[in-house]
């Protein structure tokens, strides 16, 4: 096959949940927003439930409707966009719960589903989504009435355990929340790592479920092999790719890679990056390009059927730091041109 083969470890996705979950006293979700961060929402879902998950987070309506399919009715599924003009009907037919972030958006959910579940965001400083305090003020004790099944808040700097943002935001948080019977929630994986502070009645995490930091104790999910569909020989001096942007400066082994932007392989990556044969790491030269990207294997002791982009000497963080980027942008990049197998 010519395409890029994606191993998915189910064993492990199910190992960081527990090991996050043990870090708490309260209950841990998860979020599996994104096609579970690239990595296939129904599958991981499945796992997760396996593992005691109740309660799942989406990004949008669209997103729960694989997630429902593949958890069943029991389990509660909450859109963070909230509800949005237009997913009435989705929302209902699905039994989503909206997280809702604007006095419009409790309006229009109030009339148009006044029965239904739902739960508020606050903003406590990120500036992105959720009820700011003015607001918040005007429409709690109407909302609070109601029984909304959470309140929540996001940090924006949990991943960096020193920035005063951190105690900031939880301290509007505690002002905004504090009193309230509903159950509250901060911490996704940055904030879990904060400590028993940032965790309330429930935790959420995403990142650190798919091998990513800042949980540093996670086992990796993902691997990724990339097959070689042509090796040649190259004398020195001869260049590679678009705009010769590398020349051989002996003579080179190099093979050409099934692979390119178009499945996630950032044009960054043009810069530097390395892929694996076992413990061997191998060079990426010239530019990546939409479908294809050379490698000199030269020092390797035989012909590569394959190399490793994302692997035990290279786990999805180090390529992302390699590309300029974070490993979130790395694995809902990737693409799906891959062969996927499932394991664990």
């Amino acid at each position: 096959m010519s395409t890029g083969h994606l191993t998915i470890d189910l064993a492990a996705l199910a190992a960081n949940w527990r090991s996050l979950n043990a870090l708490t006293s309260c209950e841990t979700a998860a979020v599996i927003k994104a096609d579970a961060y690239g990595l296939g929402a129904d599958r991981v879902a499945k796992a997760l439930a396996k593992q005691g998950v109740r309660t799942f987070y989406v990004a949008m309506a669209e997103e729960g409707a694989a997630v429902r399919a593949a958890v069943g009715d029991k389990a509660q599924i909450r859109v963070l966009t909230g509800h949005m003009r237009g997913d009435t009907d989705m929302i209902a037919d699905l039994n989503l719960t909206p997280i809702l972030n604007t006095i419009d958006q409790i309006n229009r959910h109030f009339e148009a589903l006044p029965d239904h579940s739902f739960g508020l965001q606050l903003d406590t400083g990120m500036n992105r989504l959720g009820l700011e305090w003015d607001d918040w003020a005007a429409v709690a004790e109407a909302a609070l009435r109601r029984k909304p099944v959470v309140v929540m808040s996001h940090l924006a700097c949990a991943d960096e355990p020193d920035h005063p943002m951190n105690p900031y935001q939880l301290d509007i948080f505690h002002q905004m929340t504090d009193g309230i019977t509903t159950p509250r929630s901060l911490a996704a994986t940055g904030g879990i790592l904060l400590g028993p502070d940032y965790h309330f009645d429930e935790c959420r995490p995403g990142i650190g479920l798919y091998g990513g930091l800042p949980f540093e104790d996670a086992r990796p999910v993902v691997r990724l092999d990339l097959p070689v569909i042509q090796l040649r020989e190259l004398t020195a001096g001869e260049v590679v790719g678009y705009g010769n942007s590398w020349q051989a400066e002996r003579p080179t082994r190099l093979a050409t890679i099934a692979a390119g932007y178009a499945d996630g392989l950032l044009r960054s990556l043009s810069r530097g990056a390395m892929l694996y044969h076992g413990d061997t790491p191998c060079p990426l030269v010239g530019r990546v390009s939409m479908d294809l990207i050379t490698v000199d294997v030269t020092d390797l002791n035989e012909d590569p059927a394959a190399l490793a982009f994302i692997c035990d000497a290279q786990p999805v963080d180090s390529l992302a730091q390699s590309a300029g980027t974070i490993g979130y942008e790395m694995l809902t990049g990737l693409s799906p041109r891959y062969s996927r197998r499932y394991v664990g």
